[in-house]
């Protein structure tokens, strides 16, 4: 153990942990990205009148947004309740989340002048967060709480596109046209990033998580000449921690092994490809994690039961498996059928 890692806390033998670490468990644990969230109605109702960046702001209120979907589906991990565009602004960057639209900023990032928005992010810029964490952590107990932020590239295309995008005209234009202006506006906020990631770690977080969601759009080219080297640089800056590192992209197939080699220990899995063969992409030294198609949740309880197993049979060679959604939980999930999935993967892996 390092200097500066942590002794072994109550979460050190929880079958999430001991899954990322590729040692035997109990049982395949399971958590669901975007467990918190708009499938639950006790979530609905406390969220209600409060918009999303403010709501993340109030550490009482995340504390138990974040502990809902443990205490309704007893998943195997929390996940922080937030959004992957906080720390930005907490650094100043107006923008705000729109419903229905997403996070939309009032002025995008084109030109080398317009890098001056993006300072460094300290403790203090999110002091709700460190609050956020300690009340979680003397909440959850055993149940290991999972960090995350946003990766530099899907950021970057927030932040250049001005929004949403499903083409990434402006970001793509950016990192061909003047790919050092690209590669300072990645490396900046790869150190942005890591600083939010080593707040929540530094605050209780037993593993973070890292979303490079639009990853998907690139060819894997792209991807390791213009962007790896800065979610490299990320996973880098907290290794010392000695938490699990997962990694998680959608449409990223092609990608799988240089997730992994970015300095992943779990790479997630979308649903399109079978775990077996993620894991002859991604190669030997890693745990899973996936990968349910979300959409199966809505056929019925035989329907999903038939397409976990589908699921835990490509799983039962790896070695380490996070049973998860092939992407984030659905806002019109019918949050029985999640609890109903968490007892059945429960059931079905008990060792």
């Amino acid at each position: 153990m390092s200097a500066n890692q942590t002794p072994p806390s109550a979460t050190y033998e929880s079958a999430f942990l001991k899954a990322c670490r590729r040692e035997p468990v109990p049982h395949t644990p399971v958590w669901f990205m975007r467990q918190a969230g708009r499938s639950l109605p006790e979530y609905r109702k406390v969220r209600e009148g409060i918009p999303m960046l403010e709501s993340c702001m109030r550490p009482e209120l995340v504390t138990e947004i974040t502990l809902q979907p443990v205490r309704r589906h007893n998943v195997d991990a929390a996940i922080y309740f937030s959004d992957i565009v906080v720390p930005l602004k907490a650094i100043g960057i107006d923008l705000d989340i729109r419903p229905g639209v997403g996070p939309v900023v009032e002025k995008p990032i084109r030109t080398r002048a317009d890098l001056a928005q993006l300072r460094d992010l300290t403790p203090e810029d999110v002091s709700y967060v460190t609050e956020a964490i300690g009340l979680l952590t003397a909440e959850l107990g055993s149940t290991p709480l999972i960090g995350f932020a946003g990766a530099p590239f899907t950021l970057a295309s927030y932040l250049v596109e001005g929004g949403p995008s499903r083409t990434y005209e402006n970001a793509k234009a950016m990192m061909y046209g003047d790919p050092e202006l690209w590669a300072d506006l990645l490396d900046r906020l790869a150190d942005i990033t890591a600083a939010f990631l080593k707040v929540q770690i530094e605050a209780g977080a037993s593993a973070i998580q890292l979303f490079d969601s639009w990853a998907g759009a690139l060819s894997p080219a792209d991807y390791t000449n213009s962007v790896m080297p800065h979610s490299a640089k990320v996973f880098a800056a907290v290794a010392g921690y000695g938490v699990p590192r997962i990694h998680f992209g959608v449409g990223t197939g092609e990608l799988l092994k240089l997730l992994g080699e970015a300095g992943a220990d779990v790479v997630g899995v979308d649903w399109r490809v079978p775990l077996d063969e993620a894991a002859r992409r991604v190669g030997p030294g890693k745990a899973l994690q996936g990968n349910l198609d979300p959409t199966v949740l809505f056929a019925g309880t035989e329907a999903v039961e038939a397409k976990t197993r589908e699921v835990l049979d490509t799983a039962a060679n790896l070695e380490g498996h996070v049973f998860n959604l092939g992407h984030g939980v659905m806002p019109s999930t019918d949050p029985d059928a999640l609890t109903r999935l968490v007892e059945y993967v429960h059931t079905q892996t008990a060792r």
